[in-house]
């Protein structure tokens, strides 16, 4: 049993990397590393006891049509148990961008009905940027965790069901993708995907929450929201393929709005689907 002296909680979804320097010994806390598309050898760098949380690979739909589709729950409980993740953890997850992919894994843990996760503010870069320290990966067994999930299907959306939120007045549609992109100015990253935009929607480029590595604070963050957000009282968020959108929805979480929505396929499938 864990020693109380030894446990640590957490009380928002953003966590500095100093509050990380302090606690990361903490006996029920799990680091994950986050990182899309890591090749993990024995070259690769992480934060101290950090444990790989493979979104391609293990956290996502593999035999989907579109990347990084929502897996199923039973496979999220599998491979979370998998990297030691017990029903009372609390993680802290990170990525090498500062923030970009811990933005997906801290909403796919709330979409599985995992509360006690936040992301790492400023990820690695603002890890190293502060002198901490770095290690390189070894390859790590865990015991087995007791995680059991408890799906959120209200928290994300598929293709069917934009369909009613692009006509509702109280739902507004949010794209995370940059300017350029959003208004069809440049071509898609993904090849043979059409340019385009989702009707009725709006353009918040992630980009636009941070300072640096880090989440702007939040008095700037609300500016930003209450610009685009009017009478609604539901927000979809979309972006290339599901990633950048999770960004917005924890920009919007640290305001305190609510019944948040992430479109899964986002761009890449409703530019799929449609004409």
């Amino acid at each position: 049993m864990n020693n109380p002296l030894d446990l640590v909680d957490v009380t928002s979804d953003l966590v500095s990397v100093e509050w990380l320097q302090k606690h990361y010994n903490a006996s029920n806390l799990i680091l994950l590393d986050g990182t899309i598309n890591k090749v993990i050898s024995p070259a690769a760098i992480r934060i101290p006891n950090a444990r790989y949380f493979d979104i391609k690979q293990k956290f996502s739909d593999i035999s989907a049509p579109f990347p990084s589709t929502l897996p199923s729950k039973s496979q999220f409980e599998s491979e979370a148990q998998g990297l030691g993740i017990y029903n009372d953890s609390v993680i802290i997850v990170y990525d090498d961008k500062g923030i970009y992919s811990s933005a997906r894994v801290w909403w796919l843990f709330k979409v599985f009905g995992f509360k006690n996760v936040a992301v790492l503010d400023g990820g690695l870069p603002q890890w190293q940027l502060k002198g901490f320290q770095v290690e390189n990966y070894n390859e790590d067994c865990y015991d087995k965790g007791d995680f059991i999930a408890g799906f959120q299907p209200q928290l994300m959306t598929d293709f069917k069901g934009l369909q009613e939120y692009i006509t509702e007045e109280d739902t507004l549609i949010v794209d995370a993708r940059s300017k350029d992109r959003f208004m069809c100015k440049v071509d898609e990253p993904r090849e043979g995907l059409r340019r385009g935009t989702i009707p009725n929607s709006k353009n918040l480029p992630y980009t636009t929450l941070f300072n640096g590595y880090i989440m702007k604070p939040k008095k700037e963050l609300l500016k930003i929201f209450n610009t685009l957000v009017a009478n609604e009282t539901q927000i979809v968020f979309s972006c290339g393929s599901g990633i950048t959108a999770c960004i917005l929805a924890l920009g919007a979480t640290l305001c305190n709005y609510n019944n948040l929505i992430v479109y899964d396929g986002s761009w890449t499938e409703y530019g799929s689907l449609t004409p």
